[in-house]
């Protein structure tokens, strides 16, 4: 292939990119649901999210360390085979509840990685719990949940 044609390709493709992306556009949940950021236990955090809803407790899975040595990064894995628009992930150890909301593309696969910062306090005593909601494309919500307990004043933490 000659210069000329492969750069004119190149442009092409990037001419179509903003059309593409476009597609997969998604909703700034900060910016639309406020009230859920402020949200101090999860319960209030998801009603404010999504309403005074119902979900099931199946088909999302939530994978954390049962005792994480240092709050400052707990690597957490959520996934799910169920068709997806969103995907919200709470945890009732901190002053605010919500931690994220990921806009799952058409087709899209939600198999997600983070880290999350969580407190250990006399409190809750290191025990917490991280919850993930899959709004599904069928209209109903899932759940999925998981208990992990973050050592306070380890060699990490």
């Amino acid at each position: 292939m000659n210069r000329r044609k492969f750069l004119g390709l190149g442009v092409m493709a990037l001419a179509a990119l903003p059309a593409t992306l476009s597609a997969f556009a998604s909703i700034d949940f900060r910016a639309t649901k406020p009230d859920a950021w402020k949200a101090k236990t999860v319960d209030d955090a998801i009603k404010a999210l999504y309403g005074d809803i119902k979900p099931e407790e199946k088909g999302v899975t939530v994978k954390a360390p049962k005792v994480a040595s240092n709050g400052g990064a707990v690597p957490v894995t959520i996934k799910s085979d169920i068709p997806a628009k969103t995907v919200a992930v709470f945890q009732n150890m901190d002053p605010e509840s919500a931690v994220a909301v990921f806009n799952v593309p058409e087709n899209g696969i939600v198999d997600y990685f983070l880290k999350m910062k969580l407190k250990a306090t006399d409190e809750n005593g290191g025990n917490g719990k991280i919850t993930a909601i899959l709004e599904g494309t069928d209209g109903k919500f899932y759940k999925g949940t998981v208990d992990l307990q973050v050592a306070k004043g380890g060699c990490e933490g």
